[in-house]
Parts: C-alpha cells; sequence; structure tokens
C-alpha cells in the first residue's frame, strides 16, 4: 500500500490570497459529517487521508482541501487550494493558494473532466466498507495506485465500463480502504456513502 498524503503529481503552485466567495462553510460542513464518521483524519501512522472538493461553477476549476490536512478539526482558506489547470497524461496540475492541492486532486480532475454533472466529489477511507464494497461497486484494478495518471485514466475506464455513472461512488482497488463519491452537490456526494453504509447486499 502507498503512503496515504503523499503528492506524486508535478504542481505549478502559485502562492495567492483565495477569493472570499471560495466555498469553505460548504468543504467544512462537509468534512465535519466525514470526520464525525471517521471516514477522514489522520492514520496511526499520523499521516491523513480523505480529501472533499467543490467544481467552481461555469469552470474547469475546482476548489480542493489542502494536502496533509487531514488532522485538521475545521480549515481555513489557506487550508483549501484552487485547480485551475491539468493535464492526466502529464501527471501535472495548476493550483492556486496558500496550500498545495490534494495528492488526490487528479483523480478529482479525472471525474470533473468525464462526468459534467458531478460538481463535487468526496474521497473517504473505511476498512470495512471498502472491503465489502470491492468488486461489488465498481472497483479500479488492484495494481493503480493512488495520485497517478494511471488512476486517473482507470477512474474514467470506469465511466464506459461500468455502472459508476448511476452508482456515483468507486471502490479504490489499489488503493487500500480508499472509496470515491461524487454529486451534484457535497450532499448529494455524503448521501452516496450513506446508502452505502448501511448497504447489506
Amino acid at each position: 500500500m502507498s503512503e496515504t498524503g503523499v503528492v506524486k503529481f508535478t504542481c505549478e503552485h502559485v502562492d495567492v490570497a483565495l477569493p472570499l466567495s471560495a466555498p469553505l462553510a460548504e468543504l467544512n460542513a462537509c468534512r465535519r459529517r466525514l470526520l464525525q464518521l471517521r471516514l477522514l483524519g489522520v492514520g496511526a501512522d499520523g499521516i491523513g487521508f480523505g480529501n472533499v472538493s467543490i467544481r467552481e461553477a461555469g469552470t474547469e476549476n475546482f476548489y480542493i482541501t489542502g494536502s496533509g490536512t487531514g488532522a485538521a478539526r475545521e480549515l481555513s482558506l489557506t487550508q483549501i487550494a484552487r485547480v485551475t489547470a491539468y493535464d492526466l497524461d502529464r501527471n501535472w496540475l495548476r493550483c492556486e493558494g496558500s496550500s498545495v492541492a490534494s495528492s488526490e486532486s487528479l483523480t478529482h480532475a479525472a471525474i470533473y473532466a468525464v462526468e459534467p454533472e458531478a460538481a463535487a466529489v468526496i474521497h473517504c477511507h473505511s476498512h470495512n466498507l471498502w472491503q465489502r464494497l470491492r468488486e461489488v461497486a465498481p472497483t479500479t484494478a488492484g495494481h493503480i495506485e493512488y495520485g497517478t495518471p494511471e488512476m486517473a485514466r482507470e477512474v474514467q475506464r470506469l465511466f464506459t465500463a461500468t455502472t459508476v455513472r448511476q452508482e456515483r461512488i468507486f471502490v479504490m482497488g489499489g488503493h487500500e480502504d480508499g472509496m470515491v463519491a461524487f454529486g451534484r452537490t457535497l450532499d448529494a456526494a455524503f448521501d452516496v456513502i450513506q446508502r452505502a453504509i448501511v448497504r447489506r447486499d
């Protein structure tokens, strides 16, 4: 298993103040619910896990929680990033803000690129849920690591080869405990996770 929270892409980081219109309140509201369920946070190894993003309306940009922020109970504007450009094949992205974008940013970007209905993405961790849903829900190939161009392309493959567009959740087969849900809003994406938690089939 790869280290969670390690940024693997090439990042062009522009250290500027984010606008006050950034969706900080929405990101924090979702994080509070995930923290309560221990789907986001810090592992015993001290490494943070889980991240949340919101697409910026009318653009290809998105706001995402910053790398290494899993321990924070509440994020400030300096702990999120605005992704303004990305290239999946080059494993590259550009982001703005005081923080570098999360290590899973290219996975979020891959979803936004192929699913116009998605305006929010949640990446969370749960060992029990991961074991229960792996190969039941759409699942990425087990040999593909998180935060790589291969993972971004594998996520996009799910949209052509599986029911992920309808289910709005998938398991990261090569990223133990990792799952991703998406929706029109963060509340909708969170509801997908909640339904998966109570699902028994």
